[in-house]
């Protein structure tokens, strides 16, 4: 463990090698037609295709995995709008303990039919941050559960990081490598992997423009709060927490944001030309890119986390 609390490569180096047995190893997906409409090469990890159908299965599992037997008897819990807590499911499930789950009533009737399938056990709330977290002390007062956090903590950080070690496996010519930023959890794992791997790569975030806290956040050197939005990446509507802000300020280039019409034509484009169904958080990355075309990415190798794939098919 550093200094600060975060994890270094070792960390995950470890976390790859203990959910290994567990996770898919997603593919990298290119698309000659997407490169010369955008005149870039792209390469495409595609977690929408991991378990759970997002990422977050790899940060859960590294917790869950990483829990004393103490800590794991009553259980698991957490609160989210849908991805964590249906990876946190699933890896409470694979341990044989319960996970309490808390999510806002609003979360997409995909999302919480799929924490309900990996058996998690839902208590729904406003959907406001103090609600999710007020709910959850609760819950976890009742049950004596241990709380994993979606995004701020140590073994989420290190597990999600090993999608970017993966991918800088498999394309290590990469001059950056993206990923969206809603908590950060994804965006801090990225960013370690990649820059303790090549201090030289290039580390960017993309961001929805009508929730755009951790673009203020590195603004304003403090982390600003999420206020309330209507983006259609209802998987970023977080603030940042405390680990995740001191990540990505120490390790990512630039915070690109993404208007919603780009969102939709960057998701859309992906559908229509790599057939791969890829949630709206996930497009956001891309829709930054041809969003800010003159922040020169323009002729370079990016390597893209899309980061899920739990999309309600009517937004098409």
């Amino acid at each position: 463990m550093s200094i600060s609390g975060l994890p270094v490569l070792n960390d995950i180096l470890l976390a790859h090698k203990r959910i290994s047995p567990y996770i898919h190893h997603s593919p990298v997906m290119t698309s000659s037609g997407i490169n010369e409409m955008l005149g870039a090469e792209f390469y495409f990890k595609c977690e929408n295709l991991q378990k759970v159908g997002a990422f977050k299965f790899r940060g859960a599992t590294n917790a869950v995995l990483s829990l004393t037997p103490e800590e794991l008897r009553h259980g698991v819990g957490t609160h989210s709008s849908g991805n964590h807590a249906a990876a946190l499911a699933l890896a409470a499930r694979n341990a044989g303990v319960p996970a309490y789950i808390v999510m806002p009533s609003t979360a997409p009737a995909i999302k919480k039919a799929a924490v309900a399938s990996y058996g998690g056990i839902i208590t729904y709330c406003e959907p406001t941050q103090a609600a999710r977290e007020s709910t959850m002390d609760r819950i976890q007062k009742e049950t004596g559960c241990t709380f994993i956090h979606p995004y701020n903590r140590f073994e989420i950080i290190a597990g999600q990081g090993t999608a970017a070690l993966e991918l800088l496996d498999s394309c290590p010519q990469l001059d950056a490598v993206m990923a969206p930023v809603g908590g950060g959890g994804l965006l801090s794992g990225t960013a370690i992997a990649a820059k303790s791997i090549n201090p030289d790569i290039s580390v960017w975030a993309g961001e929805p423009a009508n929730a755009d806290d951790a673009f203020r956040s590195m603004q304003f050197g403090s982390i600003q709060p999420a206020l309330p939005s209507n983006t259609i990446a209802d998987g970023l509507l977080t603030s940042l927490g405390t680990l995740t802000y001191e990540a990505i300020r120490s390790h990512v280039d630039c915070i690109m944001l993404c208007p919603e019409s780009f969102i939709l034509e960057a998701m859309k484009l992906i559908w229509e030309r790599m057939k791969i169904i890829i949630e709206p958080s996930s497009a956001v990355p891309l829709g930054a890119l041809m969003a800010n075309p003159g922040l020169g990415w323009k002729g370079k190798k990016i390597g893209i986390i899309l980061s899920g794939g739990n999309c309600k098919l009517e937004l098409a």
